[in-house]
């Protein structure tokens, strides 16, 4: 018979124990604890009660007990200090307090408010969080910059990027991109509310401390539905050392979550794309410029990556994100010397394809800037395919893979590309790009309306992203909207006073003709000129 309380389900049959439809992680004796102490809860359950019903003729400790006890709790989000539900009678034992009601089906009217009568969350719960996937979900949260000096967090930061990657490759695991999970960046959070917005199981939370050549770095692992920590460890050494730092952390989190998982898996988490370490600083500090994405950030950025590649030729995603970096400006209409930012990125890219052929991250940028730097959308999207063979949880390739889908003439197989994304990323700060392709997707889909909406929750994020009000004043003009469309040309003039219909062609790479009728019919309508006037 199951016990329901608060928003827990106790399911004796099943041996589940259930918050809100989503399973508790618990031990056999922890749960075999709860149901006792629920079946007795009209009276104070003694220590020996409790022994010889959990564990029978097992000798068991005082202090054994009491953990299991302090695990009961915290599965069910109690505490010791509150003991809410199950409280410590001294010197007699325990007692479970909360309000408790026996129900024969999972339909029954006396399930908690939060459920519904089909044992589904109600549509506000829906709406406040994400089902768990069905294989181990992890967000690796931004790790404290515990060095003294703000100039320091982008190395903290790469610390975190790098054990995502790594931990990402590995094809069992769910990993939350990296963008969602620095959302957190700076805040106090409570593990379970995390687990719960981002769809999780597991949170690694950390801190690194580097002084002189010295470096420090913490990590914990904790169960995020019962915010029990699983494993925690903390290692040291010199600088020379950090990457056999990180293989450590990597390899001892993979062993935390799946202590079967086999050796080979280990050591494909543990790969790196350098083995020079100035290179690889400097990578760091590029990445941590270009996550940001304004002009200025990206002007920064690019001479962090060309530094990167001169002390380390070989260093395939350096090559990969100084094309990544040209292909933005391209996007923005930033470029001054097309011809030779072309003619760099071009480069850039083709070294990017050739030294990282097993490099996701790599694969990934430099795929895309093919299709910006010659037009290769077919060539562009068999690499990207790989790339998601190596990290299948790379969100980045997700969304960048819906847009060359989009320019290769197959809006609706994007739309399903940008989804997969915002799933693996719902909070990342480059959400705003993923809307403008699924906007994108929705134009050519001949969806109108459906496109202006994503354009503009876009444009909303980030009002200078030049795609995105391209997209707002051509979906509004073709759904008849021309107030508004009007209203989003005088925007797109103010901040690109050059862009015309004959311009697009050069923009961003559109294979069918109809696609590009549709831009341009749209963006004419709006009151777009055929041509820059002289």
């Amino acid at each position: 018979m199951p016990f329901v309380f608060e928003n827990y389900l106790l399911d004796i049959e099943r041996r589940e124990l259930l918050r809100e439809s989503e399973a508790v992680a618990v031990g056999p004796q922890v749960f075999d604890l709860l149901v006792y102490l629920i079946e007795n809860r009209e009276r104070v359950v003694s220590t020996e009660n409790l022994l010889q019903a959990v564990w029978g003729q097992r000798i068991v400790s005082e202090s054994t007990l009491a953990s299991y006890i302090s695990a009961a709790r915290s599965a069910i989000d109690d505490n010791g200090r509150e003991q809410r539900l199950i409280r410590t009678v001294a010197r007699k034992g325990f007692r479970f307090i909360g309000q408790v009601k026996a129900t024969s089906t999972l339909r029954d009217d006396s399930l908690s408010p939060s459920f519904t009568k089909t044992g589904r969350l109600s549509d506000n719960h829906d709406r406040a969080r994400l089902s768990l996937p069905s294989k181990p979900s992890l967000a690796v949260l931004p790790f404290v910059n515990l060095s003294g000096d703000r100039e320091q967090e982008y190395f903290a930061d790469g610390v975190v990027e790098d054990i995502t990657t790594a931990l990402s490759r590995i094809r069992w695991l769910f990993v939350i991109a990296r963008n969602s999970s620095f959302t957190y960046k700076g805040k106090v959070v409570d593990v379970k509310q995390i687990g719960r917005k981002l769809g999780v199981r597991y949170v690694l939370e950390g801190s690194v401390r580097r002084v002189s050549k010295r470096v420090r770095i913490t990590g914990q692992l904790i169960d995020a539905s019962t915010g029990v920590h699983l494993w925690a460890n903390r290692f040291e050494s010199t600088w020379a050392h950090l990457f056999e730092i990180q293989d450590e952390i990597t390899e001892s989190v993979v062993g935390a979550l799946v202590p079967q998982l086999e050796q080979a898996e280990i050591e494909r988490a543990k790969r790196k794309s350098t083995d020079s370490l100035d290179a690889y600083d400097y990578y760091l500090q590029g990445r941590a410029s270009v996550n940001r994405g304004t002009k200025e950030d990206i002007d920064n950025g690019l001479p962090m990556f060309r530094k990167a590649i001169e002390l380390d030729p070989e260093f395939a995603s350096a090559y990969a994100m100084a094309a990544w970096c040209i292909v933005w400006r391209k996007i923005n209409r930033w470029i001054v010397d097309r011809p030779r930012e072309i003619a760099e990125g071009t480069y850039l890219t083709r070294k990017a394809i050739e030294l990282g052929k097993n490099d996701a991250v790599a694969l990934t940028r430099a795929g895309s800037a093919l299709a910006h730097f010659e037009g290769d959308l077919d060539g562009s999207i068999a690499l990207l395919d790989r790339a998601l063979a190596l990290d299948p949880n790379l969100a980045a390739c997700w969304f960048l893979s819906g847009f060359l889908r989009v320019e290769r003439g197959e809006p609706e197989e994007a739309i399903d590309y940008f989804q997969r994304a915002m799933r693996l990323s719902p909070l990342d700060p480059e959400m705003f790009r993923m809307q403008a392709g699924m906007a994108l997707a929705h134009l050519f889909a001949k969806h109108f309306d459906t496109a202006s909406v994503w354009a503009e929750k876009a444009y909303r994020d980030w009002p200078n992203f030049l795609l995105a009000i391209v997209i707002v004043a051509a979906s509004h003009a073709l759904a008849g909207h021309m107030a508004q469309a009007r209203q989003a040309l005088h925007h797109l003039r103010r901040l690109d006073p050059e862009l015309c219909i004959a311009s697009l062609e050069e923009w961003i790479p559109i294979r069918r003709s109809e696609d590009s009728d549709i831009l341009a019919q749209g963006l004419r309508k709006a009151g777009l000129p055929e041509r820059t006037p002289v």
